[in-house]
């Protein structure tokens, strides 16, 4: 069972149905806003794509988001982002943590980051509106 991934789906439906059975249900959770849908389903392409398949299961019965994932091209549209590559098997987040991470100086408005070495895929999308060419 463990070889043909079984195992482990049996077991994040098993931890995923312990957080059900203790999450206090008489303390209401607040309504899922239209980023946290955003944000969580970005957070749900990286763990999936990183095989955290246990922690994006908890992730969706935590979080309220639906089961089912929403479309990519939904999610580029809501963030007004451009797509550069056509290799959509790369989670957006590490385009949109790439396009930070390779910002100069003069790009940044008020808040600066600390260069990381951390190694990404090719960057996948920049915050050009979509339809809009780079300049």
């Amino acid at each position: 069972m463990e070889k043909r991934g079984v195992l482990g789906h049996l077991k994040a439906r098993i931890r995923a149905e312990v957080f059900n059975a203790l999450d206090d249900e008489s303390e209401p959770r607040p309504s899922l806003s239209h980023e946290n849908l955003l944000l969580n389903e970005l957070i749900r392409e990286y763990l999936e794509f990183n095989k955290y398949k246990y922690t994006a299961s908890v992730l969706i019965a935590e979080s309220g988001q639906p089961l089912v994932p929403l479309d990519r091209q939904f999610l580029i549209r809501e963030l007004n982002a451009f797509e550069e590559s056509k290799d959509n098997t790369i989670p957006l987040l590490y385009g949109i943590l790439a396009h930070f991470l390779h910002r100069t100086k003069d790009d940044l408005p008020t808040a600066s980051l600390k260069k990381s070495s951390l190694q990404l895929p090719n960057p996948i999308i920049s915050r050009h509106p979509v339809g809009e060419s780079k300049q």
